[in-house]
């Protein structure tokens, strides 16, 4: 494996990067994630349990590995807080080898709530998270960040105004419950304590693993058919996915990325609302489904199943600059007498399948 390593997925999400990342960790010394929040799931085992991972880097399971959450996240503390205390359970140690932007903008309770009311009325097929409502608060400059907790007298002010707008969204757009000030002051004294403890310039760490030559695997969540920018809009994520969010989400510039390394399923799976030129809806997704066990990790949701669509993945590698493929869950086509791929559209843009 080259020195810094970008691992990507290629389709919707789901493709099984936390499993590759996983193994790839063992020949690496730090793991950083750079885009999205804890509307990702990467289920793993730890000593013979299931764990799912939400926030935290697949690198955590590996004692010498360094995992880094970097400012292109939206970041959720008592999903953070949930995260780390079932590890340390578990037998594993967060001590100086888990570091948090100090840039990374929070996700409040307010956040959570305009995600799922709108999501009730203009059915995007959210996880109801408070991720696209926190982005917006980012992009539009008033976000809460996850270092600004270090001096709650100077935060209350803006948190004030910021909690005084979601509140009027909430009551006077959707006719729901306004959040008390109060409720969010609590939530966020109540983990303070992890930026004391996690709170660091990573751009700085990261520059200096670089210069020291370290093996760093940047981890990418959910995937690229899911970019803002590149993605089945409106039908998105509100994060950079591809690999142009690397840059932007950890402070880290292309010249540095020595591989691209994508991950895609043998056949493909979405969860919630969009287009999927190749999905399937009689006894085969019925299949794939089942053999695959294709529930999401974070939503427990049931994916949605198709055929592998060959021209998006096409155009996915294109965006990405992938120099390899990684195809997992190729056995779960063993039992098919008949296994399509779709390799063009038509002029009204149904697929065009090879067998």
């Amino acid at each position: 494996m080259s020195n810094n390593t970008l691992i990507l997925g290629l389709q919707w999400g789901d493709e099984g990067k936390g499993k590759i990342v996983d193994v790839l960790a063992e020949n690496s010394e730090i793991v950083c994630r750079f885009q999205g929040g804890h509307n990702a799931g990467h289920t793993l085992k730890v000593d013979g349990q299931q764990k799912v991972l939400h926030l935290i880097p697949s690198g955590i399971l590996h004692p010498s590995v360094q995992c880094v959450l970097g400012n292109g996240l939206v970041l959720s503390l008592p999903a953070l807080e949930k995260e780390i205390t079932e590890l340390e359970q578990s037998g594993i140690n967060f001590n100086d080898r888990f570091y948090v932007s100090g840039d990374c903008a929070l996700i409040l309770p307010t956040h959570i709530a305009i995600d799922q009311v709108r999501d009730k009325s203009e059915g995007i097929g959210t996880t109801g998270r408070g991720i696209g409502p926190a982005y917006e608060d980012k992009v539009a400059r008033r976000a809460i960040r996850f270092g600004d907790l270090q001096n709650m007298t100077l935060l209350q002010p803006r948190l004030e105004k910021l909690i005084a707008y979601h509140n009027k969204i909430l009551v006077h757009l959707y006719a729901a419950e306004p959040i008390p000030l109060e409720d969010v002051l609590k939530e966020l004294e109540r983990h303070q304590h992890l930026v004391q403890k996690f709170h660091c310039i990573t751009q700085d760490l990261l520059r200096g693993w670089v210069k020291e030559n370290k093996k760093i695997i940047f981890e990418g969540a959910q995937g690229s058919m899911l970019d803002i920018d590149h993605g089945t809009y409106p039908y998105v994520t509100s994060s950079s996915t591809t690999a142009g969010g690397l840059s932007t989400g950890l402070g880290v510039g292309p010249k540095h990325i020595d591989s691209i390394l994508g991950i895609t399923k043998a056949y493909t799976t979405r969860v919630g609302e969009g287009p999927f030129a190749t999905e399937l809806f009689d006894e085969n997704a019925a299949q794939l489904a089942k053999i695959g066990h294709e529930v999401g990790a974070t939503t427990g949701r049931p994916r949605r199943c198709g055929w592998l669509d060959l021209k998006a993945l096409e155009t996915i590698v294109f965006i990405n600059s992938v120099t390899s493929l990684c195809l997992t869950k190729l056995d779960v086509l063993d039992g098919f007498q008949e296994i399509k791929v779709c390799i063009d559209y038509d002029d009204q843009g149904a697929p065009i399948y090879k067998t």
